[in-house]
């Protein structure tokens, strides 16, 4: 049995192919449309899934849609009835999207694809429930998701039990923990729906001195359910997210892309043109968001909190956009009572297209589990033969290693500081780079951080990077509650006698956000860094995803090479493959090939 999940029209489009109870492939559109974000039909995600299994669209049993239009088209309707007649410029803006597109989507799904059999629905939260718990390692767990919103939902939780999985409780738009974080991520000058995970990478350098003024905006109960306090949000009723309420409590919100410094990232005040009042003023920015991160952790702890005396469940699933905040997820790990956690790594919409999936073939249809993500690498890959062709034919001068040889030459160029661009395998699924699309370079040294915000990724000094351990050896460098965090989703404390020893994954506050690597998922990054602890005594590197500040994290070996070409990347390692920068002229960039044989 075939079943194709899709999620699309609102962020992270994305396509999933269960195929008699496995997810076999899935990927986001973006990483073929290059448009970050992608929220358009992903057409070329789902014709990447079906090559992938070779089949056809003719050979799939049901398609399945992650949440039901026509009741999201209510909750619309219904606000801007509401909310009339503040809405009507929201809703002149919205209707025409909703009319030609959205209401739509059996016509489309046909016109995009040619399928023309069973077109299913299922709810927003249940689509992020079922990517949670019917991905897990769990027979039975306890399940909460967390977004902006869904049809009504903004949160849920229910049980997971076998094949089965039940929502109990929820909370309903326009209350929401997740568009809460999100007007804070635009107050703070970044983008929403994009931005979010700097608000929490500014947190540390900032102190929780605001709590008080944001739980002005947010009641939260003992049970972790919540309420805004509505005067203070716009989203609701116009297309901007805060009224002059937020602003006058706040005072005025950060300038989108404009410099960030306080005295606690650059202590000497070296920086051209610093300013004390300039640095007073980040430092405010800072520390309203170390509080809105702290109240979304006091949320997050006090739903999870209820769930476990409520369920008396030993395990918990989490899911949703808000279940991408690892710092949040580390401290539900550590201050609740339950054993073991699971998250879905492509936590935010995207990863509801497994989940629609899943939940078709095993709850609807009832069919036993029989599938594990064990592993986040569902994306394509392209053959080395097809690499080497295009490497010879444009000219570009290469080493190329033996399979057994290539992970201590990788190990080697990162230990003599080199910044490496690595690209191996089949692509990552989900926002976070794994070691299939990462850039590699060296922990210990403290410039490293810096060298690569300015010089490799072109974006915010206070950025932090994370650091990729060897699954044995994380216990002996980070607290992060559990022996195994394989996508980058909890956030744990550097242990004090190894921030010395690895600087640059050390964060302000003295925490990371490690990737534990196992051989049986992915023998060659384990190898390389294998081989760098051999080489240094360290089984750490750091790993951040192989793209620029506002690109989607590279697909094809000629986009990695296009990025490694146009930054300050010191070499760039195309599967057995390895180019240095020296040895190739960086204005030449040749044009993309025709085609690179895609590997089944």
């Amino acid at each position: 049995m075939n079943i194709l999940g899709i999620s699309c029209f609102y962020h992270d489009a994305a396509a999933a192919l269960c195929a008699d109870g496995k997810i076999v492939a899935a990927a986001e559109e973006e990483r073929f449309s290059r448009k970050k974000h992608d929220s358009g039909f992903p057409k070329q995600a789902v014709d990447y899934c079906l090559s992938s299994a070779g089949i056809t669209i003719a050979d799939l049993d049901y398609v399945v849609f992650y949440e039901k239009p026509f009741v999201k088209m209510e909750r619309l309707l219904l606000t801007y009835i509401a909310t009339f007649p503040r809405s009507l410029r929201s809703f002149i803006a919205a209707m025409p999207v909703w009319m030609k597109e959205k209401m739509h989507i059996p016509t489309i799904i046909k016109k995009e694809t040619g399928y023309t059999g069973p077109i299913l629905y299922t709810d927003h939260h249940v689509s992020h429930a079922a990517s949670a718990f019917l991905c897990s390692p769990f027979q039975e767990a306890a399940i909460l998701t967390v977004d902006g919103v869904g049809e009504w939902n903004t949160a849920a939780y229910g049980i997971g039990r076998g094949n089965r999985v039940e929502l109990t409780h929820e909370i309903n738009f326009p209350h929401s923990l997740g568009l809460l974080y999100s007007a804070f991520t635009g107050y703070l000058g970044f983008r929403v729906n994009d931005g979010e995970y700097k608000v929490m990478g500014m947190a540390p350098y900032g102190t929780p001195r605001y709590v008080d003024k944001v739980k002005q905006l947010v009641e939260i109960n003992d049970d972790g359910s919540f309420k805004l306090n509505m005067e203070y949000f716009a989203y609701h009723f116009k297309l901007e997210n805060l009224t002059e309420k937020f602003t006058e409590l706040f005072g005025p919100p950060r300038a989108p892309e404009s410099v960030f410094y306080t005295e606690r990232l650059y202590p000497k005040k070296d920086l051209p043109g610093w300013s004390d009042a300039y640095a007073r003023e980040c430092q405010r920015f800072a520390d309203i968001a170390h509080s809105i991160q702290d109240v979304t952790e006091e949320a997050m702890l006090k739903t999870a909190g209820h769930l476990h005396r409520t369920t008396g469940m030993e395990h918990l699933c989490l899911a949703g956009g808000v279940a991408l905040n690892c710092v949040a997820n580390g401290e539900v790990l550590r201050k609740t009572p339950f054993k073991d956690i699971w998250i879905q790594p492509g936590a935010g919409d995207s990863g509801a297209a497994i989940g629609a999936a899943l939940y078709v073939h095993n709850t609807v249809l009832g069919n036993p589990r029989v599938y594990t993500m064990s592993h986040a690498y569902l994306g394509p890959s392209f053959s080395e033969a097809g690499i080497k062709k295009w490497l010879d034919e444009e000219r570009i001068p290469y080493t190329e290693y033996a399979a057994s040889d290539l992970p201590r030459a990788v190990a080697k160029l990162v230990a003599g500081e080199n910044v490496v661009g690595f690209y191996h395998g089949r692509m990552e699924f989900g926002p976070r780079a794994l070691g299939a699309r990462s850039i590699l370079a060296d922990p210990r040294n403290p410039k490293m951080k810096d060298i690569l915000n300015e010089k490799i990724k072109h974006r915010e000094q206070f950025r932090p990077f994370a650091p990729a351990v060897l699954v044995e050896k994380a216990g002996e460098y980070f607290d992060i509650g559990c022996s195994d965090a394989p996508y980058m989703l909890l956030v744990g404390e550097v242990l004090p006698d190894k921030r010395k020893t690895i600087p640059a994954v050390t964060h302000a506050d003295f925490t990371a956000r490690p990737q534990t690597v196992r051989r049986d998922a992915n023998p060659r990054y384990y190898d390389i860094i294998a081989e760098f602890e051999k080489l240094t005594g360290v089984p750490v590197i750091i790993n951040t995803s192989f793209n620029v500040r506002g690109e989607p994290i590279v697909l094809t070996p000629y986009q990695a090479y296009r990025c490694f070409a146009t930054t300050d990347m010191d070499y760039v390692v195309l599967e057995r493959f390895v180019i240095a920068k020296k040895d190739i002229r960086p204005e030449h960039v040749p044009p993309p090939p025709e085609s690179l044989l895609l590997d089944k």
